[in-house]
């Protein structure tokens, strides 16, 4: 039994389709809210709550596989459950800022988190994915109104990942052997712009979108607002702030982990132009 947690989210949803096609079974998917959850069949729904390791008990009951998301909180406490459950191998999804930005107070939590696994005694496989291809969703309401984006930096490229790359190395963890006790640093195919981005939103629209560059001053403005003063510095850096040769790295982990090169931003932009219109 592979149980996925955050199963309705980016890397989760596209973890159990990978699941499916790749014929794994049997597989759970973890969610809040089992009824409201339209997962394919053959896929399991249950409810649970990472913050509430008491809730996991029906979701861990018969797993030997684990897939989780770092970040979310109450990590120790779902670890040594899953372990008294019998969980075998975990796999965890990370930061790549742990080797990149270790002084990031976001990435010690995460190193935190990897520390403990391999400390649990279960087997395990750390995943540290770059700037996700999804976090240009940030911009959906403002390209719907106004046709348009606000942002910093514009022109430094970053190696963006499609989150369905992450979910395909995650299957590929969870299903096949010689991934145990690996880390793997996860990029997309090459560095991209955020004007760049920008355009390939707009070719998957088929109309204009502009692209007005701020100043960090601007865009720490706008983003403490709902995230913190701490949280927005820490991300602006990441941006573009703070870059160093170690986050601009492209790597060939996807290919050489799947068999298949990582998908473009531009192949994401085609997936999701609805959420822009």
């Amino acid at each position: 039994m592979i149980l996925v947690t955050g199963a309705t989210g980016n890397i989760g949803s596209a973890l159990l389709r990978e699941l499916r096609l790749a014929g794994a079974a049997p597989v759970r998917g973890l969610t809040r809210d089992a009824g409201r959850a339209s997962f394919a069949e053959g896929i399991e729904a249950v409810e649970g709550d990472l913050a509430r390791a008491d809730s996991l008990k029906a979701a861990l009951e018969g797993a030997r596989c684990l897939f989780l998301l770092s970040g979310m909180g109450g990590e120790a406490e779902v670890l040594a459950a899953a372990r008294q459950a019998g969980v075998e191998h975990v796999v965890l999804v990370s930061s790549i800022t742990v080797q990149t930005h270790p002084h990031l107070p976001a990435a010690g939590e995460n190193l935190a988190v990897e520390r403990l696994l391999k400390d649990s005694g279960m087997a395990w496989t750390v995943l540290r994915p770059t700037q996700f291809a999804s976090n240009t969703l940030w911009w959906a309401q403002s390209i719907r109104d106004q046709g348009v984006v606000r942002a910093p930096y514009a022109d430094i490229g970053l190696p963006t990942i499609h989150p369905a790359d992450i979910a395909a190395v995650a299957r590929a963890a969870l299903t096949e052997p010689g991934h145990r006790g690996q880390t793997y640093a996860l990029t997309g195919p090459e560095c991209i712009t955020v004007r760049r981005q920008v355009a390939a939103i707009a070719a998957a629209l088929g109309r204009e979108v502009d692209l007005i560059e701020i100043s960090r001053e601007e865009a720490h403005q706008q983003m403490a607002s709902f995230m913190g003063d701490e949280t927005a510095d820490a991300v602006l850096d990441l941006m573009g702030g703070d870059v160093n040769d170690e986050l601009l790295k492209v790597r060939d982990t996807v290919r050489r982990v799947t068999g298949s090169a990582a998908r473009s931003f531009q192949h994401w932009a085609s997936e999701n132009g609805a959420a822009f219109r």
